[in-house]
This record gives C-alpha cells, structure tokens and sequence, in this order.
C-alpha cells in the first residue's frame, strides 16, 4: 500500500521539475543549441522584411540573417574577438586570482569556522545564516562547507543538526547575491550587463559596486528573516534530535587563528591605505570635483579588491606555512583557475550567442517591440519589474548556473527595461534576488545532493523531498523579504549602489 500511496502535490511538482531539468542540455551545449536556433531564426524573420526603429533614432534598421555571405563572414571573423573581449571573461578570472589564493591557502574555511564556533549561544542561530551569506566569497565551496560544519555546532549544543544544516544552506544559497564585500558574483554578472547594455548605448557600464548598498542591506535583514526561520518554524517541526552520531567540531588551530589575526590586520592596513590615497588632494583615485562617483576609484575597483584578496592571502599563507616561496603563491592562484575551467568553456559559448543575437538586430527588435507592448497596455511600472523577479525566481529552478542565466535574460529584458527608461544595473539587482531565493530548492542544483549526503548523516530515512521540504520555508521569506527590500529601496529613492537609481 505503501508502495502505491500516491505522491503528494508538491512531489508532483517537484518530481515534473526535476525531469524538465535533467532534459536540458549541459550549459555549454544550451548556448550552442541557442546561437544555432539565432542563426535559423534570423533567417526566417529576414524574409519577411521585419523593420523597427529604435527610440530617439531616425534609421530604420532590419533583421540581418546570419544565414548570408555577410553572416559567414561574421561568425568566422569575430568569434575569437567575441571570446576575448567578452567582459566577464578578464573581470571574473582576475578576481579569482585574488578570491582563489585565499581560498587556496585555507584563510575562508578558517574565517568561516572561527565566525560560527565563537559566536555565543543565543545568537548562534544567526551567526550561521550570516556566515553562510558572506560565504558565498568562497563561491560553490561555501556549499560543501557551511551546512555540515553548522549541523555539528547545532549538534554539539543541544539542538537539532538538521536545523543548523537548513540555516547555513538557506544562507548559502537562498543568500547567495547578497555579501558586505564585493565578490566575484559583483564582477561576473556586471561583466554581461556592461557587454549587453554596450550594444544599446555605449555610455552605459555596469560595474562591480553597482548593487552594493543594496546588498549589503539585504545581508543583515536576511540574517535576521533566516534566523527567524529556523527558530520559529523550522526547527519546532523537526522537534528533539534523538540520535547519537558522535561528530565533534574540529577547531581552528593555533597556527591558523594566528594566520586569521595577522590577516585581518593586513586587511585593516590594506584598506587604511586606499582611503588614505582617496583622501589626498587631487587624489588620482578621485573625479575633478575629489568625489569618487564617478571616479578612476569605482572604475578600477576591480584591481584594488584583486591587490586586496593577494595582501589578505598572503599574509595567512605565509603565517601558517602554507606559502613558503614565491612560487606558492603562483601555484595556489593556478590551482584556482583550474577550478574556472568550467566557466571559461562556458564563455566562450555564451560570448558567441550573445554577439550572433545582437549583430542579426533580433535583440534590440525583441526589445523595442516589448517596450512598445508594455507600454500599449500601460505595463511599465514597478509591477512589471516583479513580473520579471518572479519569471527569474521559475526560470532559475530549471537554469541552476546563475552566468549561465542571465546570460540569456540579459539580452532580451536589459535593452527592453531600457528603453523603458529603467538603469541596467537596477535590472541586474531585480535579477539577482530572484536567482538566488530559489537555489535552494531547485532539482538543478548540483549542491542538493551533497547537502543530502549530509542531512543522512543525522537522519538515514531523509529524501530529496524532505531536503525540499526542509529548505522551502526560507525559500519564500527570502524571495519575500528580497522584494520589500527592493520596493523600499525604488519607493525611498535609496541608491542601489554609487549613483546608481532606478531610473536612468
């Protein structure tokens, strides 16, 4: 009877999403399949002579069909200039020299651990939401890193581990945008923001600091809706943890919060002297007016967190001994771009969509089209840009890799918000709430598995059902309270980041 009981609802769901999902082609192969549906498309819409101008110019332009002498010559002469020039390609890797060697050399497990262990009890519960968010500076390692060691902290108080387990994963990846620091996220997805709103107008850049204020809001008031969570509903439904599994935590060692202190004090020294640099009259790093919106400051942001990552993970190699030359150092930064492999590949696909997409025309066609649409029908308020975090928030349970995602959307709704009058990085924020809230619940998610591992250490029975069903709590408050926050934000005028409004 067991056997034949049938599946709840959500099962169902979940069950029909995580069968879509394994059906999509790897990431890589989607972007082929896509640049080759652009090229067959951009044939076929050619024939019928589709013409559009775009607002505030007088030429009429025409759908160009890559499936022409022209487009030939096109996908053999820039396909290597498309890969190169691809914005996030330079930005992302250059930041991962940095964010790599510290990783590399162990300082953000250190930090991590020591940011859980040594919090008191009563705010324990927020300690690991808040680390697991900041983890993300960590990247994908966060994932296999945060959860468990938070189960065994929850484990070794009393608590139940399973509680612990959703409250780092839920801070992991349901916060996975938001960060006090700029992170490689920042870099990755202003790189394909900038590389998009380009071909619209070349005014425009996005850069890394964009969404910054917003998102270091988001850190502390997410810190405190997951905490919530935990304690108030999710962990009164597990009830008491009855087992016996014996995990103890293992704790920094001497060395290593040596190497953490030392760290922090060539941070402290690091950032003391960029200001000091900003502050000096006719400072190189500041405007003509001595602001720094906009400065040669934002716009090298990038380098300066690079130089920052090297000083703080040097500083922690050389103190625990795991870089005793220089060689070292050059190692541990090789050993983290064999990690981006995979993103380099994918790059190099996407680049390669992006500029068939934007030379055949259809992009800035499908964009004026549905400014015109939206605007016909009276849709162009914030109600349309929920609209758009809500698209996202489905679409990402199917599309796990966040580049890999907006690397399709941007195309499309940054041109389209545009012309609607919309700032693309305040589009790029919209995007990142949604892509994030649902991470932790999607079948995509290469992580739900290892987390799983994890959760059948305390409880041999859990499923993927019951991870799901765990982790869709924090799902939804952190979509909801991503969204007040957004709203309080465009409602107040609140700069999203430097200068940086709703509106163009």
């Amino acid at each position: 009877m067991a056997a034949k009981k049938r599946p709840s609802m959500m099962n169902r769901a979940l069950n029909g999403i995580e069968t879509v999902g394994n059906r999509l082609p790897d990431p890589f192969m989607l972007f082929v399949i896509l640049a080759g549906l652009v090229i067959v498309l951009s044939w076929v819409i050619s024939l019928f002579d589709v013409t559009f101008t775009i607002p505030g110019e007088e030429e009429e332009l025409a759908i160009r069909s890559i499936v022409s002498a022209e487009g030939l010559q096109f996908i053999l002469t820039s396909m290597l200039e498309n890969f190169v020039t691809f914005t996030p390609l330079g930005v992302v890797l250059a930041m991962m020299l940095g964010i790599g060697l510290a990783d590399k050399v162990g300082l953000l497990e250190t930090a991590i651990k020591s940011t859980i262990l040594k919090a008191p009890k009563f705010i324990v519960t927020y300690a690991v939401v808040f680390t697991g968010i900041l983890g993300n500076l960590a990247s994908d390692a966060a994932f296999v890193i945060v959860p468990p060691l938070a189960a065994m902290v929850f484990y070794n108080i009393g608590r139940h581990p399973l509680a612990g387990l959703a409250a780092g994963f839920a801070g992991v990846g349901a916060g996975f945008t938001a960060n006090i620091m700029i992170t490689g996220t920042d870099a990755l997805l202003s790189g394909i923001s900038t590389e998009v709103i380009q071909t619209v107008d070349q005014s425009l850049t996005v850069t890394p600091v964009d969404n910054w204020f917003f998102m270091i809001a988001s850190v502390f008031i997410l810190t405190a809706v997951g905490g919530l969570v935990t304690e108030k509903l999710v962990e009164p439904r597990l009830g008491q943890y009855e087992g016996n599994v014996g995990k103890e935590i293992t704790q920094s060692t001497g060395q290593e919060t040596k190497g953490l202190r030392n760290a922090a004090i060539s941070a402290l020294i690091y950032v003391a002297v960029v200001v000091g640099v900003i502050l000096l009259p006719n400072s190189p790093l500041t405007n003509e007016q001595g602001g720094i919106v906009p400065s040669p400051f934002l716009d090298g942001i990038v380098p300066i967190i690079l130089f920052g990552f090297i000083t703080v993970g040097v500083t922690y190699g050389v103190t625990v001994k795991k870089i005793k030359s220089s060689r070292d150092i050059g190692s541990f930064m090789g050993q983290a771009m064999k990690d981006m492999s995979g993103f380099i590949v994918l790059v190099f696909a996407a680049s390669q969509f992006i500029a068939y997409f934007e030379w055949s025309n259809m992009g800035s066609w499908i964009a004026v089209s549905g400014a015109n649409a939206l605007e016909s029908i009276g849709l162009t308020g914030i109600a349309v840009i929920i609209g758009f975090i809500l698209l996202t928030a489905v679409l990402n349970l199917f599309i796990f890799s966040g580049s890999a995602q907006w690397a399709l959307e941007a195309p499309i709704f940054i041109p389209l918000f545009y012309y609607l009058g919309y700032h693309p990085a305040f589009i790029q924020a919209a995007f990142r709430i949604a892509d994030s809230s649902t991470n932790i619940i999607t079948p995509m998610n290469p992580y739900l598995i290892i987390v799983l591992g994890f959760m059948q250490d305390y409880d041999k029975k859990a499923g993927i059902g019951t991870l799901i069903a765990l982790m869709l709590p924090y799902s939804i408050c952190f979509l909801l309270t991503f969204i007040t926050i957004f709203l309080l934000f465009y409602f107040l005028g609140i700069p999203y980041g430097p200068g940086i409004d709703a509106f163009l």
